[in-house]
């Protein structure tokens, strides 16, 4: 009885070793760094490292883009109100004030006809004569210029 035991025992304990053997070649194959699940977590550890170099430089140029946007919606800002201003003053000039402004149109006529006349000049020609401005802050361009060569 003894002996049937010894041999059972040594049959499980070589099962189990075949068994172990067996576990151990498909360890070896599921981590290896080629072609098993090793090789797709090296791969994927590679690409983490990538995507987090890049989210560090996104985050700077954002942060660095995001400070000029303040400061130029901060200077937009002061300039509008400025100009709520000067609007605002200019509804308070007399009307004695607003006839003044003619001599300044005729003197920036005179001065657009001065360089339409000269052909040396490397300023912009117009297709229609420019209509005078309407006030003594606003001055209305012709849109269809062109450049003389």
């Amino acid at each position: 009885m003894e002996m049937i035991a010894d041999i059972l025992l040594v049959a499980g304990a070589l099962g189990a070793g075949f068994y172990c053997f067996v576990l151990a070649r498909r360890l070896n194959r599921f981590n290896d760094l080629e072609k098993g699940v090793g090789g797709a977590v090296a791969v994927l550890s590679a690409q983490v490292d990538d995507l987090n170099k890049s989210l560090v430089a996104a985050r700077a140029v954002s942060d660095g883009s995001g400070k000029a946007l303040d400061d130029l919606t901060g200077r937009a800002e002061t300039v509008a109100q400025r100009l709520e201003l000067m609007m605002a003053s200019m509804h308070d000039l007399p009307a004695g004030a607003v006839a003044g402004s003619a001599d300044i149109n005729e003197e920036s006529d005179a001065l657009a006809a001065a360089l339409k006349a000269d052909p040396k000049s490397d300023n912009e020609s117009f297709d229609e004569p420019e209509k005078p401005s309407s006030g003594l802050m606003f001055v209305r361009h012709n849109r269809n210029q062109s450049r003389v060569a």
